[in-house]
This record gives C-alpha cells, structure tokens and sequence, in this order.
C-alpha cells in the first residue's frame, strides 16, 4: 500500500514539475512573440516655428558710436562776435540691430521627411533707433557772441541742448547705416538659430535672408 501511494506521488510530482516547466516555457514565449504588445512610434513635427515666434525679436547686435557735433549758428550782418554762437558737443550712445521674428510666414521653416534637414527664411536685421547716453555726452566747448551771453544771462535757466542731442543722433544714426552693424546681426542671427536648429536633432541647416542677402 505504501509503495503504490509513493508510486502515485511521484506521478503527481512528476506531472507538477511538467506543467510548471510549461508554464514558464510558454511565459518567455509569449514575452518573446508578444503578440498583444504596443509599440510607440513618434512621428510629430519639432516645434520649430512656435519655437522662432516666441523669440519675437531677437537682438542680434549692438554698435557702440560717438561723435562730434559742429554746430555754428550766424547773424547775417553782425560779426560773431557780437551776434553768434558756435558749439562743439560730443554725442555717445549705441545703436541697437534685430531681427523681427513675429510676421515669419508659416512656410519660413520647412523640414525634410526624415527630419534630419531644416531650411529657414528669415528677414534682414534692422537698426533700432539711436539710444544717447547721458553721461557720455556733453558740451565740449562753446563760443557766443556778446548779445548771446546777455541773453543767457537774463533768462537764468541753462540753454536748451535738445537741437544738439536731436543732431547728434541723426549723425549715429547715419553712420550705423553705414557700418557693417546690420551684417553682423544678420551673422549672428544666423550661428544662433543654426545652433537652436541643431540641439533639436537636424544635423543640416539652411539659413537665408528674405530679401536675398
């Protein structure tokens, strides 16, 4: 009796052993073919554009001018040294360039299928106006006319430097036209977006200016 009750034990063990053995066969079967298993496939666009607009402008630049004014003010029939006034006054302040990011059309970025190439239209840099500093500018040296000096002298309030200041401006403003500011915005304005460009993945960027430049 004994010896039939352990034959019948170990059938049992030996059947126990074969389904778990099974069981665990099937499980790494199952996580190998995982037939019900998802897979993410992630075919959105970078956010380039959104990511330009929120620059909205971007300083790409910043010239540094001074210069002096010369200015001579005359009778028609007097001497200057009655009648007349000359003044030499020094005008320092910095000049501003950008770039206007806010009107980009939404065809100004385009990306090729596999993402890895991105091309940009973008406008020029433009010259913000001229910003006067203070405490750089002032009157260098000035000559006035004996009526001039009287007339100062009765109206006890310092003269009025605004026509000086307005000059001034108007030259900086002429000679960061001339200089080379706005093609070193556009320079800047181009390393900067390629580099943004770049650290979202494309490993080939086209930066060009509207207008052809």
């Amino acid at each position: 009796m004994n010896t039939v009750l352990r034959r019948r034990w170990r059938y049992v063990a030996l059947v126990l052993v074969l389904v778990a053995l099974l069981a665990v066969g099937l499980r790494l079967a199952w996580s190998w073919v995982d037939p019900l298993g998802e897979r993410t496939i992630d075919r959105s666009q970078p956010v380039l554009l959104q990511s330009i607009h929120n620059l909205a402008r971007f300083e790409a630049a910043t010239g540094s001018f001074q210069v002096v004014v010369d200015l001579e003010k005359d009778a028609n029939f007097l001497p200057a040294s009655v009648k007349g006034e000359r003044t030499l006054f020094v005008g320092a302040g910095n000049v501003d360039a950008y770039v206007d990011f806010s009107g980009l059309a939404k065809d100004a970025v385009k990306v090729n299928e596999a993402r890895t190439e991105a091309s940009i239209r973008i406008p020029r840099a433009q010259l913000e106006k001229p910003n006067l500093d203070n405490s750089r500018s002032y009157v260098f040296a000035q000559q006035k006319g004996f009526v001039d000096r009287v007339s100062d002298f009765l109206a006890g309030s310092p003269p009025d430097q605004r026509e000086l200041y307005l000059l001034a401006e108007k030259k900086i403003a002429e000679a960061a036209v001339s200089s080379d500011l706005r093609n070193r915005a556009d320079t800047n304005t181009k390393l900067m977006l390629e580099g943004l460009l770049k650290s979202l993945g494309f490993t080939k960027v086209s930066v060009t200016f509207t207008d052809g430049a």
